[in-house]
């Protein structure tokens, strides 16, 4: 099934300066290339992505910027899952 839903040019816009910031942690960076997958194409968050992203969520060690883009990748999960 393809997905319809794309990462927002705001999101795509954070998600790329997260990787180009060398003092991004390795989790921000992975929540954003994931991001940046989706800004302009039909893939879809896997299983794998979609735990690490609400694990992100639930948790108050990680900063808006961090869950910002954790709530990204969640948004082009599959609901079926």
């Amino acid at each position: 099934m393809t997905n319809k839903k794309q990462s927002s040019s705001k999101m795509a816009s954070l998600a790329s300066s997260v990787l180009t910031d060398s003092g991004s942690s390795q989790i921000q960076k992975t929540l954003a290339g994931s991001v940046l997958s989706q800004s302009s194409s039909s893939h879809q968050t896997g299983s794998k992505m979609e735990e690490i992203a609400s694990e992100v969520l639930k948790s108050d060690k990680y900063n808006d910027t961090t869950k910002s883009l954790a709530a990204s990748v969640l948004s082009q999960s599959n609901k079926k899952r």
